[in-house]
């Protein structure tokens, strides 16, 4: 059926708690400072990074035609009309802070739904709903998985979309907001949705600008009201292709110190998400406790610990092949390792999660293939569409009758296609595995295993994870992008091509399924006996009224205890 916003009986319920709330906040609710200047919560309300005994609430608040501090009461609800509140506290929206503001509410139970808002005086906030972690017996939990939400590529349906389903939590991979100026990605705004401020953003001022507009959209809003996210930045929430000491979108003193662009962003993403704040703002690897069904590890591939990337030339020389098979090579970095690798031992989960940003299974392909999409790009006419179709048929044909040593040769070598993900990190996504693969051994009785759930590529996919030796540690579950564009933009006419090549296990012995055209969102389900993802797409971006695919049209895919 075709989507629009749609106004449940629980969201009528909680609207209509707002409206008696603000009617009756003279007699109940904080003083406000400002006079009577009216409070604007412009951003809605957000709820993230769920303990089992407590959340994190945040909203934006600002006098209207003032520039001074507002005093916020928040309060936490067992139940929509807050009659019976459990926790509350004070906080303030500061011009430190862009008039955001955070509180975490303590003294919850664990394992259920509250309700939240905020209020100055007779100004009150929406009222959003959230939810703690089980602490303990849970029999399944539902995520939400979102990446890569560029709000000049599209509508953001998706989140819309999540909102009216069953997950319990929801989890952001990645690429939240998009530094680009207007007009460079995309060069043309999908319906009239130009980025604001319409320059790349570099400094605190313009991240702030870039969140508040993202913040802005109504679906984004009604995602945030709806659950709690645990959310870890990408690199375009700084720039694009970001690693420790730079980033491909950064020139270094044309563009100002990255250093400096590095910290504007963080603080800004700090202030803009409901992610609960430690003494380094640069830390966000952070492990969540589901009971004893699952434990969700956070990282952090982008800022903490990544060396710079490699590109595909670098691997046709002695030292680049020396680089990207250096044992010494980080993507993680040695401290976030061995905090993931003590939190993976520590837990006494069946499920051990990754929540990250990059794909991790190995996607290789020879030089010869890679150089025909090269030649496209270059390019895109009748001519190099054929070349593409013909060399990869001639590649899994040589697979299927011959093996890989009919077709990859020192000539042609089969190298990685994106040496931004995992694959141009090989000792570092070994030693994760490897990692797991131990830990897994010393406790038999639990039965552990590993799903890495991961974002960035803009186009879904399930996957095998193995050791370079081949042998299966876990499995891979990544999630499309909410808005921005995957391979049908750049192929329009070989998505059933590049689909086939990827799935053929043949050719690419890790990859069960993937899609490379279609924008959605990855709900996961676990219990005790299986890990289910389910790619829940939508048939367009370019308008606010979409349709959902079918259940039929979508895809599932399980991993079993």
């Amino acid at each position: 059926m075709t989507k629009q916003l749609l106004n449940t009986r629980r969201e009528f319920i909680i609207r209509a708690a707002s409206m008696s709330a603000a009617l009756s906040a003279g007699s109940v609710l904080s003083a406000c400072g400002g006079g009577e200047a009216m409070v604007q919560f412009n951003y809605g309300v957000a709820s993230g990074d769920p303990l089992a005994d407590r959340v994190m609430l945040w909203t934006h608040a600002k006098y209207e035609g003032l520039v001074v501090n507002v005093p916020l009461l928040y309060q936490v609800a067992s139940d929509a009309a807050f009659n019976n509140i459990v926790s509350s506290g004070s906080v303030v929206a500061s011009e430190a802070t862009g008039y955001t503001a955070k509180a975490d509410a303590v003294g919850l139970s664990a394992g259920l739904e509250y309700y939240f808002r905020f209020s100055c005086g007779r100004w009150v906030s929406a009222v959003g709903r959230t939810r703690t972690l089980p602490a303990s017996n849970v029999s399944e939990v539902k995520l939400a998985v979102f990446s890569c939400s560029n709000y000049a590529f599209g509508f953001f349906n998706v989140y819309g979309e999540a909102s009216n389903s069953d997950a319990q939590y929801a989890l952001h991979l990645g690429d939240y907001i998009y530094e680009y100026k207007d007009g460079e990605y995309p060069s043309t705004p999908i319906a009239g949705r130009n980025h604001v401020p319409s320059t790349e953003i570099y400094s605190l001022a313009d991240y702030r600008a870039r969140h508040a507009q993202y913040k802005s959209d109504v679906n984004l809003k009604r995602l945030h009201g709806r659950m709690p996210v645990i959310a870890v930045w990408d690199d375009h929430e700084i720039a694009n292709d970001a690693y420790m000491t730079g980033a491909e979108n950064h020139t270094e003193g044309a563009e100002g110190a990255f250093v400096n662009r590095k910290a504007a962003a963080i603080q800004a993403y700090h202030e803009w998400l409901p992610i609960r704040t430690g003494a380094d703002q640069s830390v966000i690897y952070r492990s969540f406790n589901f009971g004893t069904l699952l434990s969700l590890h956070m990282l952090d591939t982008r800022l903490v610990g990544r060396d710079k990337q490699l590109v595909q030339a670098d691997l046709s020389t002695a030292s680049g092949q020396a680089t990207w098979q250096s044992p010494g090579r980080q993507l993680l970095g040695t401290t976030q390792t061995s905090w993931l690798q003590n939190a993976m031992a520590a837990s006494s989960a069946r499920w051990q999660v990754l929540g990250q940003q990059v794909v991790m299974a190995s996607t290789w392909l020879p030089v010869s293939v890679q150089l025909k999409f090269q030649a496209y790009f270059a390019a895109p006419n009748a001519t190099t569409v054929t070349g593409i179709i013909n060399e990869v048929a001639a590649y899994k044909a040589a697979y299927t009758l011959n093996g890989a040593s009919a077709y990859i040769s020192a000539s042609n070598p089969a190298i990685p296609y994106n040496l931004d993900a995992w694959d141009g990190y090989l000792a570092a996504r070994e030693t994760v595995l490897q990692s797991f693969a131990s830990v897994a051994a010393l406790s038999p009785a639990i039965g552990k295993k590993l799903v890495v759930l991961s974002g960035d590529s803009h186009n879904a996919w399930h996957t095998n994870l193995t050791l370079l030796n081949g042998t299966k540690i876990g499995e891979e579950f990544a999630t499309t992008s909410v808005s921005a564009p995957g391979w049908e933009a750049y192929f329009p006419t070989l998505t059933s091509t590049i689909k086939s090549l990827f799935e053929d296990t043949n050719a690419i012995s890790r990859v069960q399924w993937m899609d490379p055209s279609r924008r959605g969102y990855l709900k996961m389900s676990f219990t005790s006996a299986a890990a289910k993802g389910e790619w829940i797409f939508i048939d367009t971006v370019s308008s606010g009224t979409y349709a959902v695919a079918s259940p039929a049209a979508s895809e599932v895919r399980s991993y079993l205890a």
